[in-house]
């Protein structure tokens, strides 16, 4: 990943300015704000108010509460500074991202997933293993999965979701939907927030629009 850098670089350089919106990003599965901190860095270079969620390493409901309270409550603090906020989620980032913006729509300008298995079975990745270690859930859980079936409706603000069919941990195919717009990237689940490609995309995504 750090070796295609070199030549993104001009690439990078060119990426359309923001505006200032604030941007909340939320990590994968065992991984705290320091994963995101290279995407981070980019936002804030190109023009826009990106912050970490402030909740450590993602546990599932451990980290975020069993109704998500917790993240909703750190978006609602950032959306009262600066109003709605764009939530950017890594794998299980991006599936909370999802859930908050179905509880909270006020506060939610738009959802980017990246690596997101959000529309299909847990199952269909080579995580959910580790997913119930570290949540202590249970897919099989008539509250998951009444969870998630919320989680892959209809969202009620924007959404994109970036994905790839080589991700090799989750199922490429359960990562995007035909109800929000698809971005398909070339890289493993690993690190995918690193890629100057899904930076890239991101920025795009983002790029206001001009009357």
């Amino acid at each position: 990943m750090v070796a295609t850098w070199p030549r993104h670089r001009a690439a990078l350089a060119k990426a359309p300015p923001g505006d200032g919106r604030p941007v909340m990003l939320l990590p994968g599965l065992f991984n705290g704000d320091r994963s995101n901190a290279v995407m981070r860095g980019f936002l804030n270079r190109i023009g826009y108010c990106a912050v970490g969620w402030g909740l450590g390493r993602n546990l599932g409901v451990r980290s975020v509460g069993p109704d998500a309270e917790h993240l909703i409550a750190r978006v609602e603090a950032l959306a009262a500074e600066a109003g709605p906020v764009t939530l950017i989620g890594v794998s299980l980032g991006g599936i909370m991202a999802r859930l908050v913006a179905h509880e909270r729509p006020d506060l939610v300008r738009e959802v980017i997933t990246v690596s997101s298995p959000f529309a299909g079975d847990g199952r269909s990745t080579n995580v959910w293993r580790a997913f119930q270690w570290f949540t202590g859930e249970r897919l099989d859980d008539p509250a998951v999965i009444a969870r998630s079936e919320r989680i892959a409706g209809n969202l009620p603000v924007p959404a994109t979701a970036i994905w790839s069919r080589s991700d090799g941990l989750v199922a490429g195919q359960i990562c995007h939907d035909d109800r929000c717009r698809a971005i398909e990237v070339r890289s493993s689940h690993l690190g995918v927030q690193l890629k100057p490609e899904v930076l890239l995309a991101i920025a795009a995504v983002l790029a206001p629009r001009r009357p």
